[in-house]
């Protein structure tokens, strides 16, 4: 008898599943609690979202935008208010230094 090779019909290859996912989201979520005597000593809330920037978006989440090392934007208003603090105190300092 000659042995077949089974074959599936409709391959998945991995570029597909990932844009699945992206495309509708996922979510893994998991509690681990410690406890001793009935006295709960620790809880880790462990959640994770996989999912593409334009469907967080829709979900209402964007904390990337607000994060400095992630956005040049915020770096920069960081900056920018930085050096107005640093000029008023260098004023501040002169003003000092010329009413003496």
């Amino acid at each position: 008898m000659a042995e077949r090779m089974a074959h599936a019909i409709e391959t998945t290859n991995l570029a597909d599943i990932l844009e699945r996912v992206l495309d509708k989201g996922i979510v893994i979520a998991g509690d681990i609690q410690i406890r001793i005597a009935d006295v709960e000593l620790l809880t880790i809330k462990i959640r994770l979202l996989v999912a593409s920037v334009e469907k967080a978006m829709e979900m209402g989440i964007n904390w990337w935008e607000g994060d400095s090392y992630l956005s040049s934007k915020v770096k920069e208003a960081e900056l920018e208010k930085e050096n107005k603090i640093l000029k008023e105190k260098l004023d501040q300092l002169e003003m000092k230094i010329k009413a003496k």
